[in-house]
């Protein structure tokens, strides 16, 4: 049995408990996830993917025919119905006998594009409507040996871009450089983590995502792109790669504040500090046992004692999506426990500056393992 089977037949089981005849997936980290198929077109483009899940009638994959050849090379599923654009009923095709034989339908209420989920509330009525997110959510929070060797490898190229980014920074150095740095450095260290140590020839090696940074005045803008922006002596520095960590289909969360050659402004040191002594706070009480939201508590006291406002969430986990169950934040009650994956910040946000230090973990049977690493303390974040 592969592991998207035995994912598969959980997922068939747990519907049983819930007494759920049907699911309908169509989030596409979730059809990743349960059968194996990725790299469609989805419905940004129109042409909507649509996996069901039934308990007496096996799986079926919805998909355009244009993708037709990769379904078939990679699904792990009883049965493909293929659609073409414009021609008859297109993905509404298999639909009426799916939801005519199913009493109850769980679906992704906050995933599911609007076509589908109107087409499926004008066949359907309301109370044989559930969700299936928290099933999901709770199967994917523990991850297994498979996807804990994909994150440890996702750490290894999340530290190859940020070495090589590291190393790009520099007076006179335009932010796109940087960016470009890291891009190819994450790539190049995919490919050949993914030539070495995995079967499947078909997934991509490219980093995803527009690489997050801001230098200078930009400093304290949290999701700045790169720029064409010049980057001069004395100045700030920050690398954010939550969206371009992206190894085998599985993300993680790495930040560092760096300063070029010196720091010009030296009340920066104190906030920066702090956004290392907070995230160390929440490292500290990060083990199986305590509660999401307790981590948060330890990072916010940190920087509230210090006399800044009460912070945005500490951390989230991870997993093939970039975010997942549970999140480090006031009010997540999980208990937290071995196999969870999670991206863990420290951070400070001032009128002028701010800094952010983040680190993708495991957490483990008595604590927590790196996946992420480069140096943090003041002097070796200041580049020379």
């Amino acid at each position: 049995m592969t592991v998207f089977e035995d994912r598969l037949a959980k997922l068939k089981n747990k519907l049983l408990e819930s007494d759920i005849d049907t699911a309908i997936i169509t989030d596409e980290d979730n059809v990743y996830y349960l059968c194996g198929y990725y790299d469609y077109l989805h419905m940004e483009f129109g042409r909507p993917t649509l996996l069901v899940i039934s308990v007496d009638h096996g799986t079926l994959l919805i998909t355009p025919t244009i993708d037709l050849n990769t379904a078939e090379e990679t699904a792990h599923v009883d049965q493909i119905s293929a659609w073409n654009d414009g021609m008859g009923n297109e993905w509404r095709e298999e639909l009426p006998k799916v939801l005519k034989r199913s009493k109850r339908i769980a679906i992704e209420p906050d995933q599911m594009p609007p076509p589908v989920r109107r087409y499926i509330d004008g066949e359907v009525s309301y109370d044989r409507i559930t969700s299936a997110t928290p099933i999901l959510s709770t199967m994917r929070m523990i991850k297994s040996d498979e996807e804990l060797k994909i994150a440890r490898d996702a750490g290894k190229v999340a530290t190859a871009m940020m070495a090589a980014g590291r190393e790009a920074i520099g007076h006179g150095v335009a932010e796109y450089q940087v960016a470009i740095a890291t891009s190819n450095a994450g790539t190049k260290k995919a490919a050949e983590i993914l030539r070495s140590a995995y079967e499947d020839k078909f997934m991509s090696p490219n980093t995803h995502f527009l690489q997050i940074m801001a230098s200078g005045d930009a400093i304290t803008k949290t999701h700045h792109r790169a720029s064409s922006r010049i980057m001069q002596t004395g100045e700030p520095v920050f690398l954010c790669f939550c969206g371009m960590t992206n190894f085998h289909k599985f993300k993680l969360g790495f930040d560092r504040t760096f300063w070029i050659d010196r720091i010009s402004d030296e009340s920066q040191i104190q906030i920066y500090e702090i956004a290392i002594a907070s995230q160390k706070a929440a490292l500290d009480v990060l083990k199986p046992g305590v509660t999401a939201e307790s981590v948060h508590a330890a990072y916010a006291t940190v920087i509230q004692d210090a006399g800044f406002d009460y912070p945005f969430r500490c951390g989230r986990a991870t997993g093939f999506s970039f975010l997942e169950k549970p999140q480090l934040v006031t009010g997540d009650k999980t208990i937290l426990e071995p196999g969870m994956v999670f991206a863990v910040d420290g951070s400070v946000s001032g009128k002028t500056f701010r800094a952010q230090i983040g680190d993708s973990v495991i957490i483990t049977e008595t604590g927590w393992e790196p996946l992420t690493d480069h140096p943090k303390s003041i002097n070796d974040v200041i580049i020379s």
